[in-house]
């Protein structure tokens, strides 16, 4: 279910209980950051694109899903999005240790800083065709990384996405990067169609980070 929460101290948010949500145990988490298009001040146009709208007619998702709304002519702000997961954690029962931010375009270059300026938060990052900063990517070193884009982007070039994975390589990272050869600037219909994202998503727990990093890999997906 898809529950629109407006606020007076952080984003206004789309909130996904799964139907089987239970307080008495802790949930994963899937913060989702929108791109150009979801800005606004009308949480339903969240819905025409992207986990939002892959969750509209779901009950069995089995994440806790936050998708904030950034308001119109403004930038993503992290201390914002930072407000709004202590939100979270205060109002639902959530596991710190399995909390994973996805976004795409905009919303993917700012999944890359926020999770670069506080990356002990996260478990996972999932971004989709957003420009990142390759200087600040090693601060991602610890925090396992699956990123995405199509080959025929004219949006966001696809070497914005390379220079990140390069950058995060070089410094030991654990990053998979998938391209999609046919694909445009929509490279994210596809990414959050595929169940093996969100099993991805639950192979990884703070709890257990201490655990050597396993390779870097590089798939293209036909």
């Amino acid at each position: 279910m898809l529950n629109a929460i407006h606020s007076d101290i952080t984003y206004d948010h789309l909130i996904y209980l799964p139907e089987e949500y239970d307080a008495r145990q802790k949930w994963p988490v899937i913060f989702y950051l929108h791109g150009v298009g979801g800005q606004g001040d009308y949480l339903e146009i969240l819905k025409a694109h992207g986990l939002p709208k892959l969750l509209e007619h779901r009950a069995d998702f089995p994440f806790l899903v936050v998708s904030p709304q950034c308001p119109p002519q403004e930038g993503w702000s992290t201390s914002l999005l930072s407000d709004l997961l202590d939100h979270v954690a205060m109002r639902y029962r959530i596991d710190n240790n399995r909390i994973y931010l996805t976004g795409i375009g905009t919303g993917a270059a700012a999944a890359w800083q926020w999770a670069a300026k506080e990356p002990e938060k996260f478990a996972a990052l999932a971004p989709i065709c957003g420009r990142g900063n390759p200087h600040e990517v090693c601060k991602l070193r610890d925090v396992p990384v699956w990123t995405f884009h199509g080959a025929r982007d004219r949006i966001v070039p696809i070497s914005e996405t390379q220079s990140m994975v390069l950058a995060l390589k070089l410094c030991g990272g654990n990053v998979a990067f998938t391209i999609y050869p046919e694909a445009e600037h929509d490279s994210w219909t596809e990414t959050y169609s595929n169940p093996q994202l969100y099993s991805w998503f639950l192979e990884h727990n703070r709890a257990s980070f201490s655990e050597p990093a396993l390779d870097p890999v590089i798939e293209d997906m036909d």
